[in-house]
This record gives C-alpha cells, sequence and structure tokens, in this order.
C-alpha cells in the first residue's frame, strides 16, 4: 500500500501558519508588556506562559472546552453553522496556543535587551514611533525574534497532545506527522513510524539550517527588516 503523504502536507501547512500567528501575536504582546509594569501585566504574563507548563493533553482538554459545542465559542459558531472541533482549523489552534509562549518569551527576551538610550536618540531626532520601532528597536531585536519563531515552527511541527484532543486524527484533513507516528506504532507498524520519524527530522533539520544560512551566512543586513 503507498504512503499517504497528507500529513506531511498537513503539518507544514498547520506549522506556517502557526508560525506567521504567533509571529505577529507574539511580537504584539512584547511590545505592548514592555512598557507595562504592575500586578495586571504580570498575570497576563502567566496566562500567556501557561500553555508552556501544562500538559498539553490538558491544554488540549480545555480548548475543548471552549470550542466545543457547549463552549462559549462553540455555541457562538453553531449561530453561523460553523465548526472549530475536528477540523483543520482546530490544529493551527492548538498548535498556535502551545507554541506562543515560546515566541513570546523570545521576542520579549530581544525587545528588552535593546539599548533604551538608542531608542531615545532616535526620537529626539525626530522619528516616529513606528520609524523607531521599524528602523532601530526590529533590526536589533531580530536575532531574538528570529529564534522564537524556529522554536515556534518547530514546537508546531511537534504538536500531538492539544492537537489530537481537539482536532483529532482524520486522515487527510487533521493527521499530522506526529499523530501519524503514534498510530502508526499502535498499529505495530514500525517502519512507517521510523519513516515519518526521519521525514520529521528532515523538515526541522532543513529548516533550521535554512534559518541558520539566512542569519548567519548572508551576512546581518540580509536578516534585517525595513532597511531601506
Amino acid at each position: 500500500m503507498a504512503l499517504d503523504l497528507s500529513p506531511i502536507w498537513i503539518s507544514l501547512e498547520t506549522s506556517v501558519t502557526t508560525t506567521a500567528i504567533t509571529l505577529v501575536l507574539g511580537v504584539a504582546a512584547a511590545i505592548w508588556r514592555a512598557n507595562r509594569r504592575g500586578i495586571g501585566p504580570a498575570l497576563l504574563d502567566g496566562i500567556f506562559l501557561l500553555p508552556l507548563v501544562l500538559p498539553p493533553t490538558v491544554v488540549g482538554f480545555l480548548l475543548l472546552l471552549i470550542f466545543g459545542r457547549n463552549g462559549p465559542i462553540g455555541r457562538l459558531l453553531l449561530h453561523f453553522d460553523a465548526s472549530v472541533v475536528f477540523s483543520w482549523p482546530a490544529t493551527v489552534i492548538a498548535a498556535a496556543v502551545v507554541s506562543f509562549p515560546l515566541m513570546y518569551l523570545s521576542v520579549r527576551a530581544a525587545l528588552e535587551q535593546v539599548d533604551p538610550h538608542l531608542l531615545q536618540a532616535a526620537r529626539t531626532l525626530g522619528a516616529s514611533e513606528w520609524r523607531v520601532f521599524r528602523r532601530v528597536e526590529l533590526p536589533l531585536a531580530w536575532p531574538g525574534i528570529l529564534a522564537g519563531t524556529i522554536l515556534a515552527f518547530a514546537r508546531a511541527l511537534g504538536e500531538f497532545g492539544a492537537t489530537l484532543m481537539l482536532a483529532g486524527s482524520i486522515p487527510g484533513r487533521t493527521q499530522t506527522i506526529p499523530i501519524a507516528i503514534y498510530f502508526a506504532v499502535e498499529a505495530n507498524d514500525l517502519h512507517q513510524a521510523v519513516a515519518w520519524s526521519l521525514v520529521d527530522i528532515v523538515i526541522s533539520l532543513t529548516m533550521i539550517a535554512g534559518m541558520y544560512y539566512w542569519s548567519h551566512l548572508r551576512g546581518p543586513e540580509d536578516a534585517r527588516w525595513g532597511r531601506r
């Protein structure tokens, strides 16, 4: 029987989409948090980082309570004859929730390492806040943001527990590579499990090598945004 390759495309689509979402949300959350102190932001920090310490199955169960038919968002979606559970968007939601803390921590740490005197000097010269962020803060923080992107992609690619709880294992729709490995082992098909494991390793190494080449071998200028 020919090997069904759909888990590869599902995993790649999920990981790329998840990385894009967490990049935007992670940068926005880190910028918002950087200039705020107090109990409220600290509590929000705990919420942001909670998926990092909770078991993935617990995260998946909580997402199921939220997006299920009896959950607050699930009931809202039913009014539009829509459902998230056991669909491809569920794989993206599950992967985004568990990978967001890694992106957020990396971006926040990178932004905190930027010398505030450089930002203040740019403001003194008349640069707007957006220009300061795009031309000064973002290029300086880029290595940390890139590290967060790699970690988020790798975490999304390897996500299993939360995805299985929320999206299930539907071949051709929600069955990612980790889920395919799990069910191959359950069926005692070790050859298929090894094949999927090798595919996962190749994808991860290719992604890491590509990011390393882009950020190091091509020089720092090519790894910056808004340099024009």
